[in-house]
């Protein structure tokens, strides 16, 4: 009886992995050969991937890990500055952690960006949310100012996402606000504008910024004007029910993430769910990732960082921290 019992479940688990590969076969582009890639997302354990010719290159697993991972950056000289809740953590590519700050208690922190080697931005939310930047050498606070909110007390909703601009300010995305916001270096509000549901924003090189929310992923001008828009429930055959941060390749192609709750459910092997997916200017899906499987089970995503584009980096100035 056992053996039966074990030969059928052997059975149904072959079955789900051969759905998976027909389904995955027939997904437009190359998959994980599309291109070399960095890989983070949301998920109860911190995992992150570099993703080269096909295959993970380079993986950083932490069974005994609390908090999700909300955002993460690999550097120019290969180091990894993440941000996963309770605090930050920068590591190197041998996984040795070169730099750590943990969240006082209350607070979160759900997303960072380096500058240059000494320092790193990053919004704690918590009741009172603020914007710090620290020189990672020293461990001096050394810029620091309030962020406003809906609610102090309910952390956890309060930030998600925020990128250094071209311009040496700071666009946040106001997740309880419903509102994207731009800072200058002294905590000054420059410009805001709308966005109800937003969960991420990036600037784009064009002076305009890429959002995403609930249900959309849109362009604006800062004058608040649309100029490139994509309801993702108009994209036929894949569902993208969690978009996270949306990037602009320098094609012009937009890549948006999509995550997955695993608080909530479990993968369905028969039919997983997109993780990230590439539409040209005019909406047509050129690329999808779907990898849950071994030797590439990739998980949640929310952040992909594409290798061979000219993406963030810590090459980028906050007033005069550079």
């Amino acid at each position: 009886m056992k053996i039966t019992r074990f030969l059928l479940v052997a059975f149904l688990a072959a079955c789900q992995l051969i759905a998976f590969s027909q389904t995955s076969d027939k997904l437009p582009g190359k998959g994980l050969s599309e291109f070399d890639f960095f890989y983070a997302g949301e998920r109860k354990l911190h995992n992150m991937y570099i993703v080269k010719n096909g295959k993970i290159a380079w993986e950083y697993k932490n069974a005994n890990s609390k908090g999700e991972i909300s955002d993460a950056v690999l550097l120019t000289n290969g180091n990894v500055l993440f941000a996963h809740q309770f605090g930050l953590t920068l590591i190197s590519l041998k996984k040795k952690v070169l730099w750590n700050y943990d969240a006082p208690a209350g607070c979160e922190i759900h997303t960072a960006q380096p500058i240059g080697k000494d320092h790193v931005v990053f919004i704690q939310n918590g009741d009172t949310a603020r914007l710090f930047v620290v020189n990672i050498k020293s461990g001096k606070t050394v810029k620091s100012f309030p962020l406003p909110v809906r609610n102090p007390k309910s952390v956890h909703g309060q930030f998600r996402h925020a990128r250094l601009t071209d311009r040496g300010t700071i666009l946040v995305a106001h997740m309880d606000l419903g509102k994207v916001c731009e800072y200058d270096s002294n905590g000054k509000e420059l410009f805001q504008l709308n966005v109800p549901g937003i969960w991420s924003v990036e600037p784009l090189k064009n002076g305009n910024f890429l959002v995403t929310n609930k249900g959309f992923v849109t362009e604006f001008t800062h004058k608040g004007d649309t100029v490139w828009n994509c309801p993702l429930k108009s994209i036929q055959d894949f569902k993208i029910s969690s978009p996270q941060v949306a990037i602009r390749r320098p094609n012009g192609n937009t890549i948006v993430n999509n995550w997955f709750n695993q608080w909530s459910s479990s993968v369905d092997l028969t039919n997983p769910p997109v993780q990230a997916i590439e539409l040209t200017p005019d909406k047509k899906v050129v690329w999808i990732l779907r990898s849950w499987t071994a030797p590439a089970d990739l998980g949640p995503s929310t952040i992909i960082q594409i290798l061979g584009d000219k993406g963030i980096s810590e090459n980028v100035h906050f007033g005069e921290i550079k």
